[in-house]
């Protein structure tokens, strides 16, 4: 059984972090996982650098630039995930958009996943229909689960497919614009939280963008099985550094 279903065959709610790959420092990917795994966190997600990441906030897209600059490649992280299951065993995602991993060959992309560990990807800009028909088998090939992002204008036909042809979880977007940390959600959002609780899909539901502190953690969770926090723990690693991660995972749960 994947790593990420294990994961949610218990009651807690799940607490996913995303963070940028060689960022802040070159050198910081590991000591960040070991980090978030001794603080208690479920699940990470580890953001591929990009030049181009259009999907995110600010944040998330001036630390994808930076780690470029200091160096980080698919390869560079493969390298240093080499040996990360030695002390790591809760899921571990990477998330990246699809140009990197056609440039580095999909087939070839998929088999080092594997070999280092990896449970599951997401892409968002790869669209379910293409994944279906092309990339599906390969992933399949080397246990990969692809999770999809749904926002709340996505058709429930739409949604349904995706529930059907995927596995893992379903990426919930908390609204229509990019990624962000925000203070508190309203009304807007928690309908569309408790529409898609009401539809009963087979893969659980996490929610990302705009998860910030324990407020939005809690309300996003109470129609999901988890949240994903990302530009408001890259912002605490570039004020506080790395040591102090245990204290801003204290402050969500």
């Amino acid at each position: 059984m994947n790593r990420i279903e294990k994961t949610f065959q218990g009651n807690q709610k799940l607490l996913s972090i995303y963070f940028s790959a060689g960022h802040p420092e070159l050198e910081d990917t590991v000591p960040i996982i070991i980090a978030l795994q001794e603080s208690g966190v479920d699940m990470i997600e580890i953001g591929l650098p990009f030049s181009d990441p259009l999907a995110d906030g600010p944040t998330i897209q001036d630390s994808s630039p930076q780690a470029i600059h200091n160096g980080m490649t698919t390869e560079i992280l493969f390298n240093q995930l080499q040996n990360i299951r030695e002390s790591i065993d809760i899921p571990l995602v990477l998330m990246g958009y699809f140009n990197p991993m056609m440039q580095y060959g999909i087939e070839g992309f998929c088999q080092n996943c594997q070999a280092i560990g990896i449970d599951g990807l997401i892409i968002p800009d790869l669209p379910v229909d293409i994944y279906h028909a092309r990339y599906k088998k390969i992933f399949d090939k080397y246990g990969l689960y692809n999770m999809f992002l749904i926002t709340p204008q996505t058709p429930e036909e739409r949604i349904r497919y995706i529930d059907k042809v995927s596995r893992g979880f379903i990426y919930m977007v908390s609204s229509e614009s990019v990624t962000g940390a925000k203070n508190s959600f309203g009304a807007t959002q928690e309908d569309y939280f408790k529409r898609i609780n009401r539809m009963h899909l087979k893969n659980p539901q996490v929610v990302g963008f705009g998860i910030s502190n324990s407020e939005t953690y809690q309300a996003a969770t109470r129609f999901s099985q988890g949240a994903i926090i990302g530009s408001a723990f890259i912002k605490f690693l570039e004020e506080k550094g790395v040591e102090a991660i245990p204290d801003f995972i204290k402050k969500i749960r």
